[in-house]
């Protein structure tokens, strides 16, 4: 695989199939090949092979290869000096010189055997365990040499602007140690001050700098810098080559040595601007026009061919919309992630009755499944591109290497089935927490540490879609009230402030462009772009249209520009009311009736069904037997999970009609199932309610409210004493989808212990006793009619568990009736409901109903197209 680029050569990861060994492939660029040749890069690199040193980089192999040149050398699993500077920006003064010393041993070797780096920078010394190991030694002499020494003539620049010595800068044909020398220097220079000695907004800027600027001070910018080290830097970075130390050795010795100094330590180099400079650096400088543009800047001023775009289909899942797939912006089977370096795309499809972590990679005509990978959703990458993190069905946060291996877990706190993990620039993750989801949560990429919660985030209703800011300076993400049917917004959390505040309202999800853009999918879909402002975390402008028909949250970005998209979805959740047998045959209720249904729910006497319409807004709705519907609810933006009264005359059901979008704002209310009288409260509650049933005497009434963040069942009589109480209160186990039995005896309810849900039973309502029903990861328990038999829902199955009569509460071992593949399922409150005779079952079957075919498209180099439109 692809491990980065650079100004020369492409890296790859690779195995040595002879030694059984990784190896670091670098494939030099196809137009540094056609001006080297094959033959004479070969003979002159043979050089760098003979080198021996603790702290060099050996090289394995060289040659080409169908055109391309290559060469090979060890793996090392760490970093670059450039990624310990991104991280920290300054080193502490011992560690820095420690490096430092280490390298210029390494470059006096070196030199001793004839062979000039010409590009030390922080780039080329690798970290392996802390001790420095400098790479692409000899490379720029054998590419220079390959070249008859015209490479400024050929457009391609050996060194990087802000390390160069002068004479590199001004294309002198003789370059000697002494330039190492300088170039370390610059590297000590930003390890103790975190930036280099010259910088500038263009490369001719800083070679100018270089030529004729005195960097300043060290102890000006950092006042705990020993006075030796200082002056060695000063004297290293001079600007002729003959007032610099000798050797490397010798500037290694002036670090170590405490009375080390020089004459004129004032400023970093001993020289004013202009003094002591080269003749034809002041030729340089006067003639900048004639000279430097012509010859020594020409390899880093050409215009650069911006990358051409491309755009193609891929096929990714089995199935676009699969058992995970629910209505409005919560589709599972788009979660897909782009590796940092658009090598490889990890995503999530289904598995038999579960779901699995698939991997493809650029060039793998067909993706192959992750190993440690299972069950896994929700993916995303470590900036370095080294690990996929991911949630678990069961609400494990976990995260594997990315080529797969054994999964290693994070927390026990991640809300399972949402987009819900941010990997920080710090080496922190942020994910959702919580089964309520309602809360964001940060923790540690390495094992051990316990999630803290953000707790500046906005509170109430649902967080998911988390996308990490550069600089690890905070995350967008998206919030919504409920269940996300009625509304979504994009918020930005500023960790420095420790608050969140809405950015975008009516938007699904949103991305970082590094662009200066933020992008963002509509609830109703498409793509927009509109400035953004990373320090201030503000917008600057309004929206563009991007990209065309893209279905809300179907897009995912990387940082190097690759970017994956779904059209022609179906994104209006369209779904149709279904009976379904105990075998598994599915027959349409209503066969003219399609919309985003949710809870049904059946009378007491089979012939009517209450159900939950959203459209726009959620209504409660009457289906009855011959076709007639009707409409009970017109007020508020929910009124949904009916349940029918014992009597059949009127519905109880929950809404935030009287106000507000917080879920603190639901509250139960009873309407007449004709219609004949507007609806009447039953409870309001401080926490608001989620769930409402009566036994079948109506003597009481049992609800379930999440009372900050955690699901509890409370209960009242009807009459006298009609406080509530508590059912099932239990602390730190979350309880939901309640059940009552027909005769009112038994309460069947899901809970939540050390993470993993399944069905219980106690009786109601003195609740004495807990009995277990399920056997791991069990949802929507419901009762049959004849209370013989509790069903529930268990690995994409409905299963049925016979109930023995009696006190005792015989139960028999669950059996498996029909998959749920298709089916609409939920984690607050039952999706389906048993019909009378309990021989067959009402449940919500989604349809595509888009007459266009669903597309992923894979973009690579999308930022030049997307800068071209934001700018029309």
């Amino acid at each position: 695989r692809e491990l980065g680029q650079g100004g020369m050569a492409t890296v790859y990861l690779a195995q040595d199939i002879k030694h059984d060994r990784k190896v670091a492939l670098k494939v030099l660029k196809p137009e540094l090949a056609a001006v080297l040749g094959a033959e004479r890069f070969v003979v002159e690199i043979k050089t760098t092979a003979s080198l021996s040193h603790p702290h060099i980089l050996p090289l394995f192999d060289s040659g080409e290869a169908d055109g391309f040149l290559f060469y090979v050398m060890p793996f090392i699993d760490g970093e670059t000096l450039r990624d310990t500077l991104n991280r920290e920006t300054q080193l502490g003064i011992d560690q820095a010189v420690r490096v430092a010393r280490e390298v210029a041993d390494a470059l006096d070797y070196a030199h001793r055997h004839g062979v000039i780096h010409r590009d030390i920078k922080p780039e080329n010394i690798l970290m392996a365990e802390g001790r420095p190991m400098v790479a692409d030694f000899g490379i720029a002499l054998a590419l220079s040499a390959a070249a008859g020494g015209r490479m400024t003539e050929t457009g391609l620049s050996l060194g990087t602007p802000h390390y160069m010595s002068p004479e590199q800068a001004t294309a002198e044909k003789e370059i000697s140690a002494r330039s190492d020398v300088y170039s370390l220097g610059s590297v000590l220079y930003e390890m103790l001050a975190g930036e280099p000695p010259h910088i500038g907004g263009s490369a001719q800027q800083i070679i100018m700098k270089i030529i004729a600027e005195q960097a300043q001070s060290l102890t000006a910018l950092r006042k705990s810098v020993p006075a030796n080290v200082a002056a060695a830097v000063a004297k290293s970075l001079e600007k002729l080559p003959a007032d610099r130390f000798e050797s490397a050795a010798a500037f290694s010795a002036a670090l170590a040595d405490p009375g080390f100094t020089t004459a004129n330590v004032a400023g970093v180099g001993a020289t004013s601007a202009g003094q002591g400079v080269p003749r034809s650096a002041l030729v340089a400088v006067a003639g900048l026009g004639a000279v430097l543009l012509g010859a020594a800047l020409w390899g880093w001023l050409r215009p650069a061919e911006a990358p051409a775009v491309s755009r193609q289909e891929v096929v990714l899942w089995n199935h676009p919309l699969d058992r995970f797939t629910s209505p409005g912006i919560e589709r599972y089977a788009t979660q897909a992630a782009i590796a940092p370096d658009g090598s490889s795309i990890v995503f999530t499809d289904s598995v038999g009755n579960s779901v699995q972590l698939f991997r493809k990679l650029r060039d793998q005509e067909r993706p192959t499944p992750l190993a440690g990978g299972e069950e896994g959703m929700s993916p995303f990458f470590s900036p370095d591109g080294r690990w996929i993190g991911f949630v678990t069905l069961t609400g494990q946060l976990r995260k594997i290497p990315v080529d797969g291996g054994t999964p290693i877990t994070l927390s026990e706190d991640a809300v399972p089935g949402y987009p819900t993990g941010a990997w920080l620039e710090n080496d922190q993750i942020v994910f959702i927490g919580g089964l309520a989801g309602d809360g964001l949560r940060i923790i540690s990429a390495t094992p051990g540490d316990a999630a803290v919660s953000v707790t500046g985030s906005v509170s109430g209703g649902r967080s998911q879609n988390i996308v990490s800011l550069p600089g690890s300076r905070g995350v967008l993400y998206t919030r919504c009230p409920g269940n996300c049917t009625v509304g979504s917004s994009i918020y930005v959390f500023d960790f420095k402030a420790d608050t969140a505040r809405e950015l975008i309202p009516d938007a699904a999800g949103a991305w970082y462009s590094p662009t200066g853009h933020l992008l963002y999918t509509a609830r109703t879909g498409g793509l927009f772009a509109v400035g953004f402002d990373l320090d201030r975390m503000e917008l600057t402008t309004g929206p563009i249209p991007v990209l065309a028909d893209v279905a809300p949250t179907a897009f995912t970005l990387s940082s190097s520009g690759s970017a994956l998209y779904s059209v022609g979805a179906d994104i209006s959740g369209a779904s149709e009311l279904v009976w379904v047998t105990r075998d598994g045959r599915a027959t349409p209720v209503d066969s003219t009736w399609e919309g985003v249904f949710h809870y049904p729910a059946v009378s007491p006497d089979g012939k009517a069904i209450a159900v939950s319409i959203a459209e726009g807004t959620t209504q409660l709705w009457v289906w009855r037997e011959g076709g007639t519907r009707q409409q009970l609810t017109q007020d508020g933006q929910v009124n949904w999970r009916p349940f029918w009264m014992p009597d059949g005359q009127s519905i109880a059901f929950l809404s935030n009609r009287r106000g507000g979008e917080g879920p603190d704002n639901y509250d139960a209310y009873r309407v007449p199932a004709d219609g004949s009288a507007p609806p009447e409260l039953l409870l309001r509650h401080l926490f608001g309610l989620w769930e409402v049933e009566f036994t079948r005497d109506g003597a009481w009434m049992v609800v379930r409210a999440d009372e900050e963040g955690l699901g509890r069942i409370r209960g009242r009589q009807t009459t006298g004493d009609t406080s509530l109480v508590p059912i099932v209160v239990r602390e730190g186990e979350p309880s939901n989808q309640l059940s009552l039995s027909p005769d009112g005896d038994w309460l069947a309810y899901v809970l939540t212990i050390d993470g993993v849900r399944n069905v219980y039973i106690s009786p109601f309502p003195s609740m004495t006793s807990l009995r277990l029903v399920s056997r791991g990861d069990a949802t929507e328990p419901r009762w049959s009619r004849s209370g013989r038999e509790l069903f529930f829902k268990s690995s994409n199955q409905l299963m049925a568990v016979e109930v023995g009569p009696g006190p005792g509460l015989t139960l028999g071992t669950p059996q498996a009736l029909f998959p749920l593949t298709g089916l609409a399922s939920a984690r607050n409150r039952p999706e389906y409901d048993v019909a009378p005779g309990d021989d067959r079952f009402l449940m919500i079957r989604y349809v595509e109903t888009s007459e266009t075919e669903t597309r992923t498209i894979y973009v690579e180099n999308w930022f030049e197209e997307l800068k071209a439109k934001v700018q029309q």
